[in-house]
């Protein structure tokens, strides 16, 4: 019997052996495998035939077909409009095209920095010899804004556009071809070229010219001068496309995973970081993410924790202001209950000093608890409490819904040509989709998380800002000014009474725009300055008295 039983404990031990070396040796194929399908995602999504992802090319609808096979091979149930494909579109506003051009005496004026067309200038060309000094029917004329500005400078009313457009219409019936309009004066005129202008062209076209383009061409008021000029203005609109699918287990609640897509192309959205048409594959941003969700996906699809639906969304539009995401949230293609929101953007520069950050943790008292207990040998994490932030998570966060993001840290390559997919640590990212997954097993039976706000990451905060007023904007807004996506607690806009939705117009004597034109604006101020704030609020214009802290 003794000597059974001893058969019987060595049996059992070597079997329980063998069953722990399987796992082991299935737990190293696994992740051989994870890695080398990360690398693979990777290496094709920032390969050279993608040019660089841009939102809405040909681009980025190869690598939308590439992921679209991947969930189609693992039979993730799609949830788009089509198929798994959201289509939507982007309408820029107007833009100046390379046809337009500007020559004084042979010598080519720069757009932007010495001239620009107005939005609502009519398109043609245009050539003379006028004199500054003479308004002569059938040529171009001259106007100095500086005795307008003079005039109406205590005036609140006053509109530069409306007056511009009365002159111009004026001149025209005089016999003016062209108008070119320049501020010898120190006021501020507030002319700019305001691409979400929606008036209806004027009878010739209007063209101002600044004090650099005045300085180095027109500084003799005297002379005359030989003039070729050719405005083309386009309204660009693009068709993007967010990638959809669902994996259904019936549950309450449904937990949302995200990425972006999409990148920078050739640069011709002026948000690269370095010069010259080359290609910006964009290997951390966003094809690391995005390989991560393809993965993370699917461990689900083979196997998913029960209690929580799951919907996978990797975005459009991200790099020009976080278009898909919203656009997912105002035209939702499953109607759910939403527990969370987890995002990945640019996790493939792990390292000791390009740490895991993950925001958002203090978005639900939940993430508190949990990363206070975690413990994880594979990754040095850093942890920020921020809903917000520059990424498709923010979205969510804006919604009420608790988020995660997932970020390994800027580098020298971001938003440039650089960003290749040699310089991915794959072991690292490999290592952020395993984590994420378990946080996913890990809270699953929690039920659905409470949401709490957070601080905000107010823009302006870069260095060459010197004020802030603590709002955070809103990139997809089509309208004229800069709308609030958000207001940070305790900063200025709050004590003064702005709110999600105004539109901000006026800041001093500097109006704006959008967004970019706000930013120059309030580089212009400094702390202690004093100054008036004019925004819209629904239908009612308000004028606040501000002081820069």
């Amino acid at each position: 019997m003794k000597k059974l039983l001893l058969v019987v404990l060595l049996f059992t031990t070597f079997a329980h052996a063998q069953s722990k070396r399987k796992k082991r040796m299935a737990e190293e194929k696994a992740s051989l495998e994870l890695v080398a399908n990360l690398k693979s995602h990777v290496q094709y999504l920032a390969d050279d035939k993608l040019e660089g992802r841009r939102t809405g090319t040909k681009g980025e609808q190869l690598a939308l077909a590439y992921i679209v096979q991947q969930y189609q091979q693992i039979g993730l149930q799609p949830k788009g409009k089509a198929g798994y494909v959201q289509t939507f579109e982007i309408n820029e506003g107007k833009q100046i095209t390379a046809a337009t051009s500007f020559s004084a005496n042979g010598h080519v004026l720069e757009q932007n920095t010495e001239y620009f067309p107005l939005s609502y200038s009519a398109q043609r060309s245009v050539k003379g010899t006028p004199a500054m000094a003479l308004n002569e029917k059938g040529q171009p004329w001259f106007k100095d804004l500086k005795d307008l500005l003079e005039e109406n400078k205590t005036n609140p009313h006053f509109d530069i556009d409306e007056e511009i457009r009365k002159e111009v219409a004026a001149v025209a019936k005089k016999g003016a071809t062209a108008l070119f309009l320049y501020n010898t004066s120190t006021a501020t005129d507030n002319v700019q070229f305001n691409k979400k202008d929606t008036v209806r062209s004027v009878a010739i076209p209007v063209v101002y010219i600044t004090k650099a383009g005045i300085k180095h061409y027109f500084f003799d008021n005297a002379a005359s001068f030989e003039i070729a000029l050719q405005v083309e203005i386009v309204e660009q609109k693009r068709n993007c496309s967010n990638i959809i699918g669902y994996i259904d287990n019936h549950a309450a609640n449904t937990v949302i995973l995200g990425a972006h897509y999409d990148h920078l192309g050739y640069g011709e959205d002026k948000n690269a970081l370095d010069t010259g048409h080359v290609i910006h594959n964009g290997a951390d941003d966003n094809a690391s993410g995005t390989s991560a969700l393809i993965e993370l996906t699917k461990m689900l699809v083979k196997s998913s924790p029960k209690n929580n639906n799951y919907l996978i969304i990797h975005f459009s539009g991200e790099e020009l202001g976080l278009f898909g995401s919203k656009h997912w949230l105002d035209d939702p293609t499953i109607a759910i209950s939403p527990n969370y929101m987890l995002n990945m953007d640019m996790v493939g520069r792990y390292d000791t000093s390009h740490k895991l950050n993950i925001g958002g943790y203090g978005t639900s008292p939940t993430w508190g608890e949990y990363f206070t207990s975690l413990k994880n040998d594979q990754l040095l994490i850093k942890l920020d409490s921020s809903g917000s932030g520059p990424s498709d998570h923010a979205s969510f966060y804006r919604k009420d819904m608790p988020v995660l993001f997932f970020f390994t840290g800027s580098h020298p390559d971001y938003h440039k040509a650089t960003d290749d997919w040699e310089k991915i640590n794959y072991e690292g990212e490999k290592s952020i989709v395993q984590l994420v997954h378990q946080l996913i097993v890990d809270n699953d039976a929690k039920g659905k998380l409470v949401f709490t706000k957070t601080r905000e990451q107010a823009a302006g905060r870069s260095s060459k800002f010197k004020v802030s007023l603590g709002v955070i904007p809103d990139y997809g807004y089509s309208g004229t000014g800069m709308r609030i996506d958000g207001v940070s607690p305790g900063k200025l806009a709050e004590k003064i009474g702005l709110q999600t939705g105004d539109v901000l117009l006026q800041l001093g004597d500097i109006k704006f725009v959008d967004v970019q034109s706000y930013m120059g604006a309030l580089g212009k101020f400094e702390k202690g300055d004093k100054t008036k704030l004019r925004i819209l609020r629904g239908k009612e214009e308000k004028t606040y008295d501000i002081e820069f802290k």
